[in-house]
């Protein structure tokens, strides 16, 4: 039995105001004033001491994506946990391929014409190229968090590695 037209009174999908379903007016245009940009409810880190108050004391380490590390604290955009006991993982889902380029290859085909083998060696020409991302996940305190890096050479999935193996001896 389908009741689309007439919702019985109390149903969850029926408009509150009993009113034709529509837009409403737009919210109001932030004016002037000072802008908190970590605020709630919003999130975000800024760390807060026994008292309420922002406190500063404790220095952000390292930050791996959008993961901040410090010395006792992880903070994602998602909570701060305690950095004991947490699990870091790393995926590298990157590649790096050798191919020639299409200028050696035009090159080589110019240059055969006049001079028979010397265009050949044109094709020994190689370039290296690395595409993909990083999955790095931090896993501990009742959180899961993971995070994609974009990665475009070697050296910086070194680099990544490195981060993660400093994050994991701080949560040993």
């Amino acid at each position: 039995m389908n009741q689309y037209p007439d919702p019985p009174q109390g149903e969850p999908w029926q408009q509150p105001d009993a009113g034709n379903p529509g837009w409403d007016l737009p919210p109001e245009q932030h004016t002037g004033g000072q802008i908190v940009p970590y605020g709630n409810p919003t999130g975000g880190y800024q760390p807060l001491g026994a008292s309420g108050v922002p406190d500063h004391s404790e220095p952000t380490l390292d930050t791996i994506g959008d993961i901040a590390i410090t010395q006792n604290t992880v903070i994602t955009p998602s909570g701060r946990f305690p950095i004991k006991g947490t699990v870091w993982t790393m995926s590298d889902m990157s590649r790096t391929e050798r191919t020639t380029p299409t200028w050696a290859i035009i090159v080589a085909i110019l240059v055969f014409w006049w001079t028979c083998l010397l265009g050949l060696l044109f094709l020994l020409v190689k370039e290296t190229k690395t595409t993909g991302h990083v999955q790095v996940t931090v896993q501990g305190g009742g959180h899961y968090h993971a995070t994609q890096i974009m990665v475009n050479n070697p050296a910086y999935v070194h680099h990544l590695s490195q981060q993660v193996n400093y994050a994991r001896s701080l949560a040993a």
